[in-house]
């Protein structure tokens, strides 16, 4: 019986240079977020939660704060970040040191697969062997996600977001490319189905020892516009915070606000344009949250 060898087993030239060129690729994506003071990954595990939307809103309100500045969409099969940060058709630019970032209106770097495709609702398609594709199409996603993460000429930022598809198995792709991830922020909203799929997640993050792991808790609630009275969204539970092994802090709950889906449908802030509202509101003490993490290590 012919004896399969891991990566880790081979430790010399092979004919096919297939270990080498995975080394070498390793090496060079640590070498371009060595430039990232900060890399943050905004996951969940399940989606309809709204990780796009807080992604967009905290890469534009850091960007105002005078951050530089980075978003990756990882969602290559259905990405919206590019969408929420107006840069839908903008055109890549290729250069000597990788492929130069979608730059917003409002000064985020942005790289989604949605802007290397050429028609707006075309499925994604992978060139592969017409028999068994489906064994060959992780390998080809963790290729175009290292390329994002690596090839991109991401510069000298303060923070890269990375916008996390659904699935633990995501989050697990994810963290096996990073050589390592300063923050993660897990979303999650009320309902017990959520919080049953979001535990997984927080249970994964916490086995691969990632040090800061803040729970952002979702559509917690809906804030009457007119008298201000908030009533809950779902039915009440216990926090996912203390179900964890480990304390984990809870670093925003954000009310529920239609405003906010059709705001980032626009391309454009909540915090910017309801500023005075429950939601924005509490997505600026996130940002500020998150603002002072950057700045100092600790949220």
């Amino acid at each position: 019986m012919r004896k399969i060898r891991t990566y880790q087993e081979v430790s010399h030239t092979t004919e096919s240079e297939l270990l080498e060129q995975v080394i070498e690729q390793q090496e060079r994506l640590a070498d371009r977020l060595s430039q990232v003071k900060r890399l943050i990954a905004i996951a969940s595990g399940k989606g309809g939660v709204g990780k796009s939307a807080i992604t967009a809103n905290l890469a534009v309100g850091l960007a105002k704060k005078g951050f530089k500045v980075g978003a990756t969409d990882a969602d290559l099969n259905g990405p919206s970040l590019g969408r929420m940060l107006n840069v839908s058709g903008a055109k890549l630019r290729d250069s000597a040191d990788g492929v130069e970032p979608a730059m917003s209106p409002d000064g985020v770097s942005v790289m989604s697969m949605e802007l290397l495709q050429n028609e707006a609702d075309a499925p994604l398609k992978w060139r592969e062997p017409s028999l068994g594709g489906f064994i060959w199409q992780s390998s080809l996603e963790t290729g175009v996600l290292r390329e994002f993460l690596g090839d991109v000429v991401w510069g000298d930022l303060d923070a890269l977001l990375i916008d996390v598809p659904p699935g633990t198995d995501k989050i697990k792709r994810l963290l096996e490319l990073l050589p390592s991830l300063d923050l993660m922020l897990l979303v999650t909203t009320p309902s017990e189905t959520t919080r049953f799929v979001v535990a997984k997640s927080i249970r994964l993050a916490q086995e691969a020892m990632i040090e800061n792991i803040g729970l952002v808790e979702n559509m917690e609630s809906h804030v009457c516009p007119s008298c201000g009275h908030a009533s809950r969204l779902f039915g009440t539970g216990q926090d996912l915070e203390e179900d964890s092994e480990e304390t984990l802090s809870l670093w925003g709950r954000i009310p529920f606000d239609p405003r906010l889906g059709a705001s980032t449908d626009q391309g454009k802030s909540l915090i910017r344009r309801e500023p005075d509202s429950a939601t924005a509101l509490a997505l600026e003490d996130l940002l500020e949250r998150v603002s002072k993490y950057i700045k100092g290590g600790q949220g």
